[in-house]
């Protein structure tokens, strides 16, 4: 078994899908009139602007903010730390170039998840990559298989990984034992979960936003006190990048060494293209009523992620002086917690400690909502089956706070690339659909209108869609 996963991880996370991701990114990039570029005012503008959800579902600030909570984790605070260390400054840089590409992914992805989404016995929304597989490609096969990653990546084994970050976090800073720590995560994170979808949706709303915001804040307190240096770091991160000084800080990995690991870790922290988002974009009401909305919404959400607060951890970093490239120079989270010593003083670890609290809790309710989808595509999507689903995350929460996670880790990384390399087919096929209606959208926007989409009006696109959503009299319900 240990073979098999270590293969698959070795020629998917090696091979297909560093180098599928990033062109995948490019071709609907290109594909799309480079959307994120021409309408970047649009991707705020969508949630800034949005109403009130319905019964149906949840807001689409809700939407963006759950998938935050996915997004920055952990990864955001160890993974760029990581990068620095073994692809130097210029890591970043394609750190950037990743998130810029993945945001027409991601904005694909999404806008197609909304497109083919359902109702279930509760009249709520839901959908996902497995329902545009099924519905759209026509292969009930690649739900199925993608539905099954996405619960034991997403639904179970992640949730052990980041309760394992913030007891070891816990316990560096506080003192607190790993089994107390554990319990309490599963119990407050239980109590969110036990709530449904809607229940995580709230929570999210009110943490994802103060979590960032506060983190931002410190990098602009960091960035502020060492502005004189500012300028030289962005010009050394993008020199480094394309090995212009590939010997900075001691550092002599060269390009090639820059741009694979600012590609690996760009991508782990974004998502863009895994399929993961748009679990919980498609149980979003959009505003406007058009699926690209809604796609518009979650590429936000990777410039937030990377460009943001990737580019935060990045600039504390290299301003403190604290990376040492020799073989016992500190790397992950103890690279980070370092550099806000250096910053902030013994108030540093105490901070990084408590941001990974709240980063990797949010993380775990927010992974877990996307598997509700999962289970719903097969059928497990009653009252049972996720209250079962719910008891084996916290189950995890409390093994991943007193057990090393690195076994089954792998396992996971093995059915996150198999979830993404199907995701990246699906989205392939169906990139005709993507670009008909990103063409609609922006074309009812030229012309003064808010963007209404209405399957009737669209011939061709009716298989699989579901008429009683998409064929709504908008402008009638809002008088």
């Amino acid at each position: 078994m240990n073979l098999v996963v270590d293969f698959l991880n070795n020629i998917l996370w090696g091979y297909v899908l560093v180098y599928g991701l990033l062109a995948v990114g490019l071709f609907f990039t290109v594909r799309l009139g480079f959307i994120q570029f021409r309408h970047f005012p649009e991707y705020f503008r969508v949630v800034i602007g949005s109403r009130e959800t319905s019964s149906d579902g949840i807001t689409p600030l809700q939407a963006l903010t759950i998938s935050l909570a996915s997004r920055v984790g952990t990864g955001n605070l160890a993974g760029v730390a990581v990068a620095i260390y073994l692809g130097g400054p210029g890591a970043i840089f394609w750190m950037w170039m990743v998130a810029l590409v993945g945001m027409a992914t991601a904005y694909a992805e999404s806008t197609l998840a909304q497109l083919y989404k359902v109702r279930n016995a509760d009249s709520q929304y839901r959908g996902g990559p497995a329902f545009y597989m099924a519905n759209g490609v026509g292969s009930k096969a690649m739900g199925y298989a993608f539905s099954i990653c996405l619960i034991l990546s997403f639904g179970l084994i992640f949730s052990a990984v980041q309760s394992n970050s913030i007891s070891e976090a816990m316990t560096q800073a506080f003192g607190v034992p790993g089994i107390v720590t554990g319990l309490v995560i599963a119990a407050l994170a239980g109590i969110v979960i036990f709530g449904g979808i809607r229940s995580i949706a709230q929570v999210a709303e009110k943490i994802v936003p103060a979590m960032a915001g506060i983190y931002l804040l410190v990098a602009v307190f960091v960035l502020i006190t060492n502005i004189t240096e500012v300028p030289a770091m962005l010009a050394l991160i993008v020199k480094s990048a394309f090995g212009f000084e590939q010997a900075a800080g001691g550092f002599t990995g060269g390009i090639m060494a820059a741009l694979m690991n600012g590609v690996k870790r760009g991508l782990f922290s974004n998502e863009a293209g895994m399929g993961s988002a748009p679990n919980i974009a498609a149980a979003a009401v959009p505003s406007p009523h058009h699926p690209s909305s809604q796609g518009l919404v979650q590429g936000l959400g990777v410039f937030i992620d990377t460009l943001l607060i990737c580019t935060a951890t990045a600039l504390m970093i290299l301003l403190s002086g604290a990376v040492d490239y020799g073989p016992d120079g500190a790397q992950g989270m103890v690279l980070t917690q370092n550099a806000l010593s250096e910053h902030i003083g013994g108030a540093g670890p105490i901070f990084i400690a408590v941001a990974i609290l709240f980063f990797a809790f949010t993380s775990i309710i927010g992974n877990y909502s996307y598997s509700e989808s999962a289970m719903e595509f097969l059928g497990l999507g009653g009252r049972t089956p996720l209250l079962i689903l719910k008891t084996a995350a916290m189950g995890m929460v409390i093994w991943g706070a007193v057990q090393p996670v690195s076994a089954v880790f792998n396992l996971a990384d093995a059915s996150m690339a198999v979830m993404a390399t199907i995701n990246l087919v699906a989205i392939l096929i169906l990139s005709g659909t993507v670009k008909r209606l990103t063409a609609d959208y922006f074309a009812q926007k030229k012309a003064g209108k808010v963007p209404l989409f209405r399957i009737k009006e669209h011939p061709g696109l009716g298989c699989g869609i579901d008429a009683t959503i998409w064929n709504r009299d908008v402008a009638a319900e809002r008088q």
